[in-house]
């Protein structure tokens, strides 16, 4: 039996963040897909942003690990850790590090760890048999190449899931490519993410979808104005990713009659992107906000929307060492805390030499 908490704090996580950890009716993305924790933000950044984001070029090496193509010389030597509170339990920690290029190309690797936590196991009786952990990691290794104004990059990853000593594996990839403006600070980005197999299933059970997304973006500075806007098309490999419950009661009009739910091509459209803006107020301090409609629709309660969808960011920096902080709105009961730092070792190495 699971802890009410815990079990509604992964309900509303693999609901509106994609985890899979409920039944495939709940979602019409979400309880589909094995292996959607990888479609999580892996750091504040991108969390700040929307969640979604392929454009942005940055020195945080996290950046890497949602378009390859994002991989570039400001992260050379650089190392980032993440880590993620969200509801109950449930924590996500990421470490990325960007390498030096070489003929081979430029490399980074990431390694991402997610649990969900201790549960209790009961038999058919009822009786208590302990507690089991559940828990999921990937491990990633990207390479990039830059000619010109375009950047093109890919990442192999290998995935694992477990469950109370049961596990699954599966291989998966991403490709990317980013095109910057020579002159502008101007960058689009497209990428399609977790191309892959399921090399290993769990016990009994068939083999499951990975979760697949397209994604295309743009992030733009206006010349003169202290704000760089960014605006990321997700999941274009299905339309309709909108999701009606069939047993949810709607309202009745004025001759006692239910007024069914429909979906609109507005709505349909809508939940593909996610929007984000940065003000600079200086290089060494930023403030961000984002917007994922998406999360927003699929969180929601009834009579409120809460915070769900949107995030709130902040990047300092201090010394040689940059800190990002943000807030994600996840449902109307709570949201998640980000905290990244990253730093050059490079330099660190150098000045103790």
């Amino acid at each position: 039996m699971i802890p009410l908490l815990q079990f509604r704090a992964i309900t509303i996580l693999s609901v509106g963040l994609g985890l899979g950890a409920a039944p495939a009716a709940v979602a019409q993305i979400g309880g589909q897909q094995a292996f959607s924790f990888l479609n999580l933000a892996p750091g504040a950044k991108v969390a700040a942003l929307g969640g979604v984001n392929v454009s942005a070029r940055d020195s945080d090496p996290t950046m890497f690990l949602s378009n390859p193509a994002l991989l570039n010389a400001d992260m050379e030597g650089r190392l980032a850790l993440s880590f993620v509170d969200y509801v109950a339990d449930i924590k996500q920690s990421t470490a990325a590090y960007a390498f030096k290029e070489s003929k081979a190309g430029r490399f980074g690797v990431g390694v991402t760890y997610l649990s969900y936590g201790k549960f209790e196991e009961y038999d058919a009786a009822g009786n208590s048999l302990g507690q089991f952990s559940v828990n999921e990691y990937a491990l990633s290794v990207a390479d990039s190449y830059t000619q010109g104004n375009f950047t093109l990059g890919g990442t192999a990853r290998l995935a694992v899931s477990g469950i109370a000593g049961n596990h699954s594996v599966a291989a998966l990839a991403d490709v990317g490519a980013v095109f910057k403006h020579p002159e502008q600070d101007f960058t689009v980005g497209l990428t399609a993410r977790n191309v892959g197999y399921q090399l290993k299933t769990y016990a009994g059970a068939g083999r499951e979808p990975m979760p697949l997304d397209v994604q295309i973006g743009a992030s733009i500075k206006p010349e003169h104005m202290p704000l760089r806007f960014s605006i990321t098309a997700h999941h274009l490999q299905q339309f309709d990713i909108v999701y009606l419950d069939p047993n949810q009661r709607g309202q009745l009009d004025e001759f006692g009659n239910e007024v069914v739910k429909k979906k609109s091509v507005g709505d349909k459209i809508a939940r593909h992107f996610a929007v984000g803006g940065e003000l600079i107020l200086g290089k060494n301090l930023n403030v961000r906000v984002g917007y994922n409609h998406l999360q927003r629709r699929e969180l929601r309660l009834d009579n409120t929307s809460g915070g769900a969808g949107l995030s709130f960011g902040v990047m300092l920096r201090i010394s040689q060492f940059q800190l990002d902080y943000t807030y994600a709105g996840i449902h109307a009961s709570g949201g998640a805390n980000y905290f990244t730092v990253a730093r050059n070792l490079n330099t660190l190495f150098t000045k103790t030499q």
